[in-house]
């Protein structure tokens, strides 16, 4: 087959394509997170940036490419998730400024495009990595417009630059020593190769319908906050299912006839269930079948947006207002009591899009508004988010719900929004912090062989302990985080630690360390059992 001259409706095909195959092999790409950690979520991001990004095409009317390629752009932005999310859509942002009033482009325009894509992904990260998605982009550009100065058919340049781009790909656990001592390349390069390879499919072979395409993408749409008198889907029913063999895909297919905005992510032994529906009974009795119930969550979402509007009565001159990202009944009830005027629901395995954080931001009554991303997957984000958001946004770039809550003791509502972004920021580099978490998968990190089941403890995100004694793992922890200069040790305890277990963690620290004073929290957080900070 040839190929000269991409148009709207080629490009059209080749992203809707690239979705379906990115789609199909998100657990692929999970699976490849260096920490094996039960968050790793680079796949699911990418998977729902491009969905966003289908979901916006199937919206023109038209089939101009200039057009095509904006709303691919545009969708793409406002719905990214994690940092992977946020390069993706900069790449579609840079292309479809290289198409720019353009109906037509042939194979060397198409490479020059992907040339500019690659460099939109770099000036959007602040410190580019070598060995990630980036490095894969970039020498991909980079063979295409060899190619494409002596070959003609887009076809071959596609398949030649996938080829140049796998090979690249396994370069990466030599260009990151942490790559290849876990045995992985990096998540996100592997993404891209498989968008790439979704191009090439649309090209060589028939295509699904309009219609089958768009009805395959209505079971995994992300939350999105809605009027009152839209909602077709009363309560948002949010399940944390334990069990063994669990199957995301098949559990998906049983919940799609039960509502809509439907997310499940996690894996075998651990699913994230999130749905809008008119009988949350029905979807628990669902749940029940196939596992154990560790969390349930139900709300009204007709009252939720009366709330808002209340509220949105009774503050009107505030000046600064403050986001935060955050996942677990208790944080988001700490966080609350702190001053936090709009919690989004996410973090670990579930990170907000960019269109979560601007709406967030918009509905939040204040002039100026503070964003605590509390995970670093999340700040790139929040940080798009500001770019797009109207009003005056300051990002603080907490990487943990520890760090948020010494940034919102740091705040004073008094100062200007400059004066509180240099205290938050300076209270956060103060502390540390300690979690908790158990391994998904056997790996090896850091001189660590990790085994499936084991505890793992993270000291400020990095791995410092392994095993299968949890108590040992902690006091590991902590004899790395206190110091002669430390005053305040906080436990926060997960939904799945009871408050027995955690007040016997909370009497021997307190015999270990009488120095300083020792708080205990529920935190309710999924995943992790425990999250400690040190200040």
């Amino acid at each position: 087959m040839k190929l000269e001259y991409i148009d709207g409706v080629t490009l059209k095909k080749m992203i809707i394509k690239a979705a379906e195959v990115l789609k199909q092999n998100k657990g692929q790409v999970d699976a490849l997170n260096v920490f094996p950690v039960p968050d790793g979520d680079t796949g699911t991001n990418m998977a729902l940036t491009m969905e966003s990004a289908v979901k916006e095409l199937y919206k023109l009317k038209t089939s101009n490419l200039n057009e095509v390629a904006e709303k691919v752009a545009n969708g793409s932005l406002m719905g990214a998730r994690g940092n992977s999310g946020v390069i993706l859509s900069q790449i579609f942002r840079g292309f479809a400024k290289g198409v720019e009033n353009k109906n037509t482009i042939n194979s060397f325009e198409f490479a020059e495009a992907l040339r500019i894509g690659s460099d939109f992904a770099y000036k959007a990260v602040l410190k580019p990595v070598e060995g990630t998605i980036l490095t894969v982009v970039r020498e991909c550009a980079k063979r295409a417009v060899q190619l494409a100065r002596s070959e003609k058919n887009i076809i071959k340049i596609i398949e030649g630059i996938i080829n140049h781009g796998e090979k690249t790909v396994q370069k990466t656990s030599d260009m990151l020593p942490v790559l290849k001592e876990a045995g992985v390349v990096d998540a996100g390069a592997q993404g891209f190769i498989f968008i790439l390879k979704g191009f090439f499919e649309s090209l060589i072979t028939d295509y699904t319908s309009k219609e089958e395409e768009e009805k395959s993408f209505k079971t995994e749409t992300s939350y999105i906050p809605v009027e009152d008198k839209n909602l077709k889907f009363l309560y948002c029913t949010e399940i944390l299912l334990k069990g063994k063999d669990l199957n995301v895909d098949e559990i998906k297919k049983d919940l799609s006839e039960m509502g809509n905005s439907i997310l499940v992510v996690g894996s075998d032994n651990l699913i994230k269930i999130h749905i809008h529906s008119n009988h949350p009974g029905n979807v628990i009795e669902k749940c029940l079948k196939m596992g154990e119930l560790v969390q349930i969550k139900i709300d009204n979402m007709k009252e939720q947006h009366r709330s808002f509007l209340d509220m949105k009565k009774q503050n009107k001159n505030k000046n600064i207002g403050i986001v935060a990202v955050s996942s677990g009944e208790g944080f988001e009830e700490i966080l609350a009591n702190l001053g936090v005027d709009t919690i989004i629901e996410g973090g670990q395995t579930m990170n907000p899009s960019t269109e979560e954080l601007v709406q967030a931001i918009q509905k939040t009554n204040a002039e100026s508004i503070i964003v605590l991303p509390n995970n670093s997957n999340i700040i790139l984000a929040a940080k798009q988010a500001k770019e797009i958001s109207e009003k005056q946004v300051v990002v603080i770039p907490t990487k943990n719900i520890p760090q948020s809550i010494t940034a919102l003791l740091a705040f004073n509502l008094n100062d200007s929004i400059d004066v509180n972004k240099q205290n938050m920021i300076r209270a956060i580099e103060n502390v540390k912090t300690g979690e908790i978490t158990f391994a998904v998968r056997d790996s090896k990190y850091n001189g660590f062989r990790i085994n499936k089941g084991d505890y793992i403890g993270l000291v400020d995100g990095e791995i410092h302990a392994v095993g299968k004694d949890m108590e040992k793992i902690v006091f590991s922890l902590f004899d790395e985080m206190v110091t002669e200069t430390s005053e305040i040790i906080t436990i926060f305890y997960g939904k799945d630690v009871n408050e027995t277990e955690a007040k016997i963690l909370f009497d021997k620290l307190q015999a270990k360390y009488p120095e300083c004073e020792i708080e205990l929290h529920f935190g309710g957080q999924p995943l992790y059992y425990y999250v400690f900070s040190v200040e």
